[in-house]
């Protein structure tokens, strides 16, 4: 457990860093870090290409389809669903359909991406689309699914396939007041774009990006409990959730002495939620060693706490026409966020040092959540998702 930060010695000048944050609440989707694989990468297919691929608004189409697999003892019944949607009977989901199905059961929520393995945020949009559990309605009545297996166009080529899966408890029983796994077809109200996954993607609020699978174009309804996930299959953790981790911005190597120096960050909003981001501030040397997240001298250090950014003029910020009111995670009469940063979303944080005399030192900030634990909780599952304490050198 974390103790509590010393807000000791902490300056944080309006006059010098300013109220308004330096980072861009919602990111761009041709700004988004992209994380693909494949060759060629389907994002890069155009022309007839991309047609066939049913990656365009126009051909796009998804198949839902019941698993007859049966594995006695483990899986002792298929799983059965009243009408199947496929491609060889002319009855796979397009496009129209689905956007025909978000007139009545829209939701928008805004999220940050953030893969597994990747020691930063990828971006952070506003997306809008279909919960799964109305997609699956499609299907009729269910028999024998426990679980939803589901995968992207991937060339082809079965080596390549990408799949992902979530509970059937998971896309069923969203708690009220919690953000649905859904299907997105906007992203910042615009329609999404083949590099970010379009035209129709999964997204999963809670997790990692590697269950929003891109280019969705199949659902496997099954009743096999256990996961399909390709990350599983490379010893990473498929049911790992978004971390609440806080991420440093690069200093500049030398600063005058007396100067002060502004220290800048994002940090997600993960499943556990945000107490706040604090500090530590280590003067080294030439014998100094490197510190591991578990060093006692890391653990016992006199953190310091670090301001949050308040939340941005979301009129100035949100779409054309889009109101706060109508986004999940914000109060639906006052148009305020619920939290701040928003749950599975991105805030920004910053920090000023004055008087540093002439030295070299090292800067690290990390999150604590709404438990009490401070990031890199926890230490044992590097698997589950990297947030590991950065460090930065003045």
């Amino acid at each position: 457990m974390s103790q509590a930060a010393d807000t000791s010695n902490v300056s944080a000048s309006k006059s010098q860093t300013g109220s308004v944050c330096p980072f861009p609440h919602l990111t761009p989707a041709e700004d988004f870090y992209t994380v693909a694989r494949g060759n060629p990468k389907p994002h890069t297919l155009t022309g007839q290409a991309l047609k066939d691929a049913r990656m365009t608004p126009d051909t796009w189409r998804l198949e839902m389809t019941a698993d007859p697999y049966v594995e006695d003892p483990i899986i002792k019944l298929p799983a059965k669903i009243d009408k199947p949607l496929t491609l060889a009977d002319g009855t796979a989901l397009d496009l129209p359909t689905l956007l025909e199905l978000g007139k009545t059961r829209s939701v928008k929520y805004i999220k940050a991406m953030q893969c597994l393995n990747i020691p930063a945020p990828l971006g952070q949009g506003l997306w809008e689309g279909v919960p799964l559990r109305d997609v699956l309605e499609f299907c009729g009545s269910m028999l024998n699914v426990r679980r939803i297996y589901y995968w992207g166009y991937h060339n082809n080529d079965p080596k390549l396939i990408f799949q992902s899966s979530v509970s059937y408890t998971q896309a069923m029983e969203t708690p009220p007041g919690e953000l649905p796994v859904f299907l997105a077809y906007k992203l910042n109200s615009k329609p999404i774009p083949p590099i970010r996954g379009g035209p129709v993607r999964m997204i999963v609020p809670w997790s990692h990006g590697f269950k929003s699978i891109k280019w969705i174009q199949h659902i496997y309804l099954t009743n096999d409990y256990r996961t399909n996930d390709t990350y599983a299959f490379k010893n990473n953790a498929p049911e790992s959730n978004l971390k609440t981790t806080a991420y440093t911005e690069e200093l500049p190597e030398q600063i005058q002495a007396g100067q002060s120096i502004t220290v800048t960050g994002q940090v997600i909003s993960g499943i556990s939620g945000l107490n706040r981001v604090e500090y530590w501030l280590r003067e080294v040397d030439d014998e100094s060693k490197s510190l591991a997240d578990d060093d006692p001298k890391l653990l016992g250090a006199p953190w310091k706490a670090c301001q949050i950014y308040p939340q941005p003029d979301w009129k100035s910020i949100l779409p054309k026409g889009t109101s706060q009111k109508d986004i999940m995670g914000f109060n639906s009469n006052t148009g305020e966020p619920k939290t701040w940063p928003l749950k599975y979303g991105m805030g920004f944080w910053f920090t000023e040092i004055n008087g540093l005399k002439p030295d070299h030192y090292e800067v690290r900030a990390r999150a604590v959540d709404l438990n009490g634990y401070a990031q890199p909780e926890s230490r044992a599952a590097r698997k589950s998702g990297k947030n590991g304490i950065q460090v930065r050198r003045v």
